[in-house]
């Protein structure tokens, strides 16, 4: 089960915020052996988000789902999602409870619409303002604002996948071949992959910069550490046979 991202908002293709949620999504994976393999960024066009939310409801990846939950006419996710998923808006029994504790009479008659969900959604409790989310399956969605949406998915995975935490991450190991040249190295890494196919192998070519102004290429291995440090060993100890100078990072 791969892990993907769902982030929505005019005002980030806009550049009027910068987005914060993969790079806490991809820390909050990390913590847990887990790995960030898609994210795919949104406007506020009703139908763009629902043809993603069908691709999500449609395949097997874990995927969150940031913004556009809220009350305001361009919140249009829960709509959305409803939609994708081929069933009504339902207010949500205890989404209604949570509102009306937390604002009363002023939850009616815009604020409740916040706990109006597709029919048969799960809550996802928000430990800031105790407005929901809620979770569809394997999808999950969660509020624009990082402080709510954060502690929101820590706790839908150490509540439901723990089964996929990982206490032997993925690693990666890399290497700089000085005077290199990608061309010259193509066949030596389809060898490399064919021998090593559970690993992933990049190649990063560099003009030259204040810290190596020769022209070299960076090369890394990324997966389970063992087979990454013998997979790294032979790959120095082939380039060096051939002449080139190499240095780790």
């Amino acid at each position: 089960m791969q892990v993907g991202a769902l982030i929505i908002g005019d005002e980030l293709l806009s550049g009027k915020r910068q987005d914060k949620h993969m790079q806490a999504l991809i820390r909050i994976l990390a913590a847990r052996g887990m790995k960030l393999a898609w994210a795919e960024y949104l406007g506020d066009d009703p139908a763009r988000i629902e043809s993603a939310l069908r691709r999500a409801f449609a395949g097997s990846d874990l995927v969150f789902s940031f913004g556009g939950i809220g009350a305001t006419p361009d919140d249009h996710t829960r709509a959305c999602a409803a939609r994708a998923l081929g069933v009504p808006l339902a207010l949500h029994p205890e989404a209604k409870a949570l509102l009306e504790a937390r604002f009363g009479d002023e939850a009616y008659p815009h604020r409740i619409h916040m706990g109006h969900f597709p029919q048969g959604a799960a809550i996802i409790p928000n430990p800031v303002n105790q407005i929901p989310g809620f979770s569809c399956g394997h999808v999950h969605f969660v509020p624009g604002f990082p402080s709510m949406a954060w502690p929101m998915i820590e706790w839908v995975l150490d509540t439901h996948y723990r089964q996929l935490f990982n206490d032997q991450p993925d690693i990666e190991m890399t290497c700089i071949a000085i005077a290199a040249k990608e061309g010259d190295l193509i066949g030596l890494m389809q060898d490399f992959t064919t021998r090593y196919p559970s690993l992933k192998l990049s190649s990063l070519p560099n003009f030259g910069n204040e810290a190596i102004p020769q022209m070299h290429i960076e090369f890394g291995f990324a997966g389970q550490p063992a087979l990454v440090e013998i997979a790294m060993a032979e790959w120095v100890k082939v380039l060096r046979e051939r002449g080139y100078e190499v240095r780790s990072i």
